[in-house]
C-alpha cells in the first residue's frame, strides 16, 4: 500500500505521503473514533452508519498495513475483533483535532439564521 510507495520528494511530498496514508472518505472518521479508544468492528459501524461493511473492512486493513491501527483477534466463539490506534496512529491526534476544528469553522457551528439558509439554497440553485 501507501507505505511501500516511493516519493520523488518535491515541496509537497510530505503532504502527498500523508494524504496517501490517511486520505479517503472514511479513514479520517475511523481514526477520529479510534482516538477515543479501542472499538470493535460493530461499534465502528454504528458510529459511521453510512460506511458499508466492505469499505470499513478495506480501510481498516489499509490503516493496519500502514501501521496506524492495531487489530486484535480473540479466539472466542463468536470471534471478537478489536481495533485501536498504534503509537504511530496516536501521533495523528493533533492532525485529526486540527481537521475537526477546521471543519467546525467551515460549517459555521453557530446555527445560521433563516436568511443564511435561503442564501445557500439560492447559490446552490444557480
Amino acid at each position: 500500500m501507501a507505505r511501500h510507495k516511493t516519493y520523488d520528494c518535491s515541496a509537497g511530498c510530505p503532504v502527498s505521503a500523508t494524504l496517501d496514508v490517511i486520505g479517503g472518505k472514511w479513514k479520517g472518521l475511523i481514526l477520529y473514533h479510534l482516538l477515543e479508544g479501542t472499538l470493535r468492528f460493530g461499534e465502528l459501524r454504528k458510529r459511521i452508519p453510512d460506511v458499508t461493511q466492505r469499505m470499513l473492512t478495506q480501510h481498516l486493513r489499509e490503516l493496519e498495513e500502514s501501521g496506524l491501527v492495531h487489530r486484535q483477534v480473540y479466539a472466542e466463539v463468536p470471534p471478537r475483533v478489536e481495533y485501536s490506534l498504534t503509537p504511530q496512529g496516536q501521533t495523528l491526534r493533533g492532525v485529526i483535532a486540527a481537521l475537526k476544528s477546521w471543519g467546525e469553522t467551515y460549517l459555521g457551528r453557530k446555527a445560521p439564521g433563516p436568511a443564511a439558509s435561503k442564501r445557500r439554497l439560492a447559490v446552490a440553485g444557480r
